[in-house]
């Protein structure tokens, strides 16, 4: 099954009819709000808003252990997530669409970034951490969504792309902006990690579409550099055109996650599964499935 995660402005799902609401607390607590259990067309899905019923929950508060937990305990298989970007590159322009295939961890807070721990020792790949099967079906879209809306200003998709989580809540400071895209990153966020791990953890396909809304502040030209004003304002446009994007996906068939991704704990425990507490092996047992 697929799960959508809603970023900034996206906080319910179009389209959806909704079957349940489920809203158990999980063992790593409670997650953003409620999921909304349904089906769009003749796929049944998942849809949770990453910052909560209106948008309650900065990047860091955010308890994305729950979050991933209870989307794989609903059933998921897969997560396209939506987030805003900042572009570090001057060919990703805002307005544009991008979809990271690598992370750059650059939090440095106590987010919980794994589910292991606390007698539980377990390491997990994630040299590949997105799932290419779900990127290649976004950019399939994309070119189908152009088909059937030659009217409507085309939708440009960038990938083979690498996203630098940042802490925030603050916007960073230029030489923070030119040290990431010294490191060859072109997009900057703050919501992506750990939550893209955990997805790998709980042996989940994951890619993001990150809807680019400035140029963070790396430009020489200081009328360039983000604002919360203009971010804002330029998302609630692209935005429309994400929620296009996705009605046009979710009128064909759904990918299939990657083998290797879904027996991703197949070898990745150290702790003999007999050594486990029954609430262990219980909220185990749930990310193998």
């Amino acid at each position: 099954m697929l799960a959508i995660i809603g970023g900034t402005g996206l906080y319910e799902l179009p389209g959806m009819v909704i079957d349940a609401r489920l809203d158990a607390p999980t063992p790593f607590g409670a997650p953003s709000g409620v999921i909304s259990q349904g089906r769009v067309g003749h796929h049944g899905v998942l849809f949770l808003a990453r910052h909560g019923t209106g948008h309650r929950l900065l990047p860091h508060e955010v308890n994305y252990r729950a979050n991933i937990y209870a989307l794989k305990r609903a059933g998921a298989t897969q997560i396209l997530s939506f987030s805003a970007v900042g572009s570090l590159a001057e060919a990703i322009a805002p307005g544009h669409l991008a979809m990271p295939d690598q992370y750059f961890d650059w939090t440095k807070g106590d987010r919980k970034r794994t589910f292991f721990g606390d007698g539980v020792a377990a390491h997990v790949s994630t040299a590949r951490p997105v799932s290419a099967n779900l990127i290649d079906w976004v950019a399939a879209g994309v070119q189908q969504h152009a088909a059937r809306h030659p009217s409507q200003a085309p939708i440009t998709l960038h990938r083979d792309v690498t996203y630098a989580c940042v802490e925030g809540p603050r916007l960073g400071t230029r030489a923070e902006s030119l040290f990431m895209q010294g490191a060859g990153c072109q997009l900057v966020g703050m919501t992506n990690v750990p939550e893209v791990f955990l997805a790998r953890e709980a042996q989940m396909g994951y890619a993001t579409i990150g809807i680019v809304t400035d140029y963070d502040c790396w430009m020489e030209d200081p009328s360039k550099h983000v604002t919360v004003s203009s971010m804002l304002a330029l998302y609630r446009q692209s935005i429309a055109a994400a929620r296009a994007l996705l009605e046009t996906l979710l009128t064909g068939p759904l990918p299939t996650p990657e083998p290797e991704i879904r027996s991703a704990l197949e070898h990745a425990l150290m702790t003999p599964e007999d050594q486990l507490t029954a609430a262990q092996s219980e909220w185990f047992s749930v990310l193998r499935r």
